[in-house]
């Protein structure tokens, strides 16, 4: 295992030396190198991807908005870039990741358009 020294301003390690043996248990408690590594992980896709779909899916869509429903234009260039560099064995990990998240969604709207996913409970 490696040991790592991290560096805080100085207000943060001032109101870590007020908490003394609380931060210290605290820490150990909350597993901080695990707590580090989710940290670490960002989502596959940005943001505003995931926000675009809740976005049309809680507008409560009718069945011809859900079959028209379409990527945007970036997301459809995005997924083409993917695509092809997947296709010429030059994705890296976290570009995998991102068309892996990409056919996910995928299939889900595809779920969705053909009525095997219901819209509503």
């Amino acid at each position: 295992m490696v040991k790592i020294t991290l560096e805080v301003s100085e207000e943060l390690s001032e109101k870590l030396t007020q908490l003394g043996d609380v931060w210290r248990q605290a820490a150990l408690r909350l597993r901080l190198p695990e707590l580090l590594a989710l940290s670490l992980e960002q989502p596959p896709l940005p943001s505003r991807v995931y926000q675009y779909i809740v976005d049309f899916l809680v507008s409560n869509p009718t069945s011809e908005q859900i079959l028209a429903f379409r990527p945007t234009a970036q997301m459809q260039e995005r997924m083409q870039t993917l695509l092809r560099r997947s296709k010429a064995g030059e994705l890296n990990p976290t570009e995998q990741k991102e068309l892996d998240e990409y056919e996910r969604i995928e299939h889900l709207m595809v779920m969705l358009k053909t009525g095997n996913l219901p819209t509503n409970p």
